[in-house]
């Protein structure tokens, strides 16, 4: 079993920023991608930031320039700093991630967290 726990989100005002951490826990041998999806009532699920486990990146159009993906593979956690949040943006922000779970059983699984809420208002 995996588990991934989403942390930092929050109530900020338009412009400022937060900082989301994800902890992944259990049968882990690997990780290949993490990344980070948010979904807002009423709408698809849509992808903001991946990274792969040699550091490549990948994000949104919406958040190039303000949003910064990153990940520490010896505590297996990924980060998403978000900078001058816009109220669009509102949404749970759910973490997700690739894993392999054992040394001689090549296969990897995708796992979801259970979210976290970023509200941007005034």
């Amino acid at each position: 079993q995996v588990q991934l726990v989403e942390s930092g989100g929050g109530l900020v005002q338009p412009g400022e920023s937060l900082r989301l951490s994800c902890v992944a826990s259990g049968s882990i041998f690997s990780i290949n991608t993490m990344g980070w999806y948010r979904q807002a009532p009423g709408k698809e699920r849509e992808l903001v930031a991946r990274t792969t486990s040699d550091g490549n990146a990948d994000y949104a159009d919406s958040v190039k320039g303000r949003f910064t993906i990153s990940r520490d593979n010896t505590k297996n956690t990924v980060y998403l700093q978000m900078n001058g949040l816009k109220p669009e943006e509102t949404a749970v922000y759910y973490c997700n991630a690739d894993i392999r779970h054992y040394r001689f059983s090549p296969d990897y699984f995708g796992y979801w967290g259970r979210g976290t809420q970023v509200t941007v208002s005034s």
